[in-house]
């Protein structure tokens, strides 16, 4: 099969140093191993070519900043079929050749020392002092492989950010906040209810050319990182769309200052003549600085004692309620509802999971070890969790959203830690539209806390949870992985977790009958992991 050519990674650029600019110069060479030729003013110092990027596959970019001519050249091999290549030139995006023959009457051989000798021929020399000149090529043979050779002669704009956006949940879905036209400085504070951050950028002809980061300015560490600008929803004054970004929020793991940090992907070190400064290279660069505040629940002393003989009151009430009202239903109606019986076992089985006498004692506990050791803020913290916790769970809806079982294990490994000390992930398959995707409440929290009872508590600092979220075709792999000792899969235990949860898949196979839940247990001394899956359910 025959090989393409003038991919951007055999780009060849051509300089001369004379000392004053005479125009296009011939006789110097500065090799990288091509097809391509562009040769620049004798005079010209900073050349940045060959630059390529990760969401413009086939593209090479060149700053040509203060160069006034270029020529261009094609290289061949002599057994290469010269008749099968094309080329378009554009001038600032318009035509000037379209699907061009290469002349092969004009065809020269070309002696580059060591390597084999090669046919060229010129492309044409162009003025690009504030212009951009295209080149597109391709073979007829594969005419789905088009490569761009992009030659800037502009100054590179500066981008500028014109609008923040924060989205949060309502009642009847998500809306969202703005800040626009922000300055050097922005303060935004993350509720419960905002899930997401998007950066609007002002729209130029080279979105492509540029990235953005965000630095911890307390750690000094980058947190985040893409290049990936997304079009839709934005528009500018023009009613174009606007280039953005979407960032979870995530990443900000606490209060303080964030820096975001826009600039062009140029290899500026790419030229070893090239004499640009970091002081230059600030000037392409936009830097804003966003103060996050994470918004958290807190309470006095007095308010904290309340609270929890206020939440111990409420569940015991809800439990007893619950446990009447069960036995009552089921007496009643036992044979004709016998999937609704199963479903209400269900539910109770989710909560007494969650929320077991053993469980409610060693939070409540927690609380009071905090508040006896005048750690105020930590209880505040365990308690806005375990409250955040409780109200979710007697919501006793039967099917959550992947998003909001993410934010309850969140709550409770959260509140865990403050006991353990263990590390803990979560994490998903990018392709999941975790708000839009519903499984039955509860579903990971019994097998979770089963990792922190029996995993963490020998192993406190040194524990690991790792969770997945996995799309697997048509199917949803759930996971939860330790790091603990581990336990024989094969013997009987009187715990409450391994029975719960086999009954609990027994349940669901019952009411979801078109839709197999289907759970596999491994452990050993080095861990335990847990992969529940449900067929057929994306």
């Amino acid at each position: 099969m025959k090989k393409i050519i003038l991919v951007f990674l055999h780009f060849v650029i051509t300089l001369s140093v004379a000392k004053a600019q005479n125009g296009i110069n011939f006789h110097h060479s500065y090799a990288a191993g091509g097809r391509l030729a562009m040769f620049v003013d004798s005079g010209a110092r900073n050349v940045y070519y060959g630059n390529i990027f990760p969401n413009q596959p086939q593209t090479s970019f060149n700053y040509l900043q203060g160069i006034n001519n270029i020529g261009v050249q094609i290289y061949f091999r002599k057994t290469e079929r010269v008749q099968d290549y094309r080329y378009t030139i554009l001038a600032d995006n318009k035509p000037i050749a379209v699907n061009k023959l290469i002349d092969t009457a004009r065809l020269k051989n070309v002696d580059r020392g060591e390597e084999e000798i090669r046919r060229s021929a010129e492309l044409g020399t162009f003025s690009i002092k504030d212009k951009i000149i295209t080149i597109l090529t391709y073979d007829i043979q594969r005419p789905q492989d088009v490569y761009k050779n992009v030659f800037y002669g502009r100054p590179i704009p500066k981008a500028k950010i014109k609008t923040f956006a924060k989205r949060f949940a309502t009642k009847n879905g998500v809306d969202y906040s703005y800040v626009k036209d922000p300055k050097e400085r922005t303060s935004i504070t993350f509720t419960n209810n905002d899930n997401e951050l998007t950066i609007v950028k002002d729209r130029s002809d080279i979105d492509y050319l540029y990235y953005t980061s965000i630095k911890d300015k307390q750690t000094n560490k980058i947190i985040f990182e893409s290049a990936a600008w997304q079009y839709g929803g934005y528009l500018d004054e023009s009613y174009k769309l606007s280039p953005y970004i979407k960032i979870d929020k995530s990443i900000f793991k606490k209060s303080g200052d964030y820096e975001i940090i826009i600039q062009p992907l140029i290899k500026w070190d790419r030229y070893a003549g090239s004499s640009i400064s970091s002081g230059e290279i600030e000037k392409y660069m936009t830097r804003h600085t966003l103060s996050i505040t994470i918004d958290e629940e807190s309470y006095s002393k007095l308010e904290l004692f309340t609270y929890a003989a206020f939440v111990t009151f409420s569940i015991g009430s809800v439990f007893l309620v619950v446990l009447y009202l069960s036995k009552r239903r089921n007496k009643k109606k036992l044979v004709e509802k016998e999937q609704e019986g199963s479903m209400i076992k269900l539910q109770l089985n989710s909560i007494r999971s969650q929320l077991n006498p053993h469980f409610l004692f060693n939070a409540l506990s927690g609380i009071q070890n905090l508040i006896n050791k005048n750690e105020i803020d930590s209880a505040n913290k365990y308690l806005s969790k375990f409250a955040r916790l409780t109200r979710s769970v007697l919501k006793d809806k039967e099917r959550i959203s992947l998003l909001q079982e993410k934010s309850l294990l969140d709550d409770y490994l959260q509140m865990e830690q403050l006991r353990f000390g263990f590390q803990y992930t979560i994490n998903h398959s990018e392709d999941l539209d975790l708000a839009n995707i519903e499984i039955p409440s509860m579903l990971l929290q019994p097998f979770v806390e089963n990792a922190v009872k029996h995993g963490m508590m020998q192993k406190t600092t040194a524990g690991k949870i790792m969770i997945e979220f996995i799309k697997q075709a048509d199917n949803l792999v759930l996971t939860v992985a330790d790091n603990g000792n581990g336990f024989d899969t094969e013997k009987k235990y009187n715990g409450l977790g391994l029975q719960l949860s086999d009954s609990r898949v027994a349940l669901l196979n019952k009411v979801y009958k078109e839709n197999r839940f289907i759970l596999v247990i491994e452990s050993t001394t080095n861990g335990t992991k847990i992969c529940l899956t449900l067929t057929d359910w994306l």
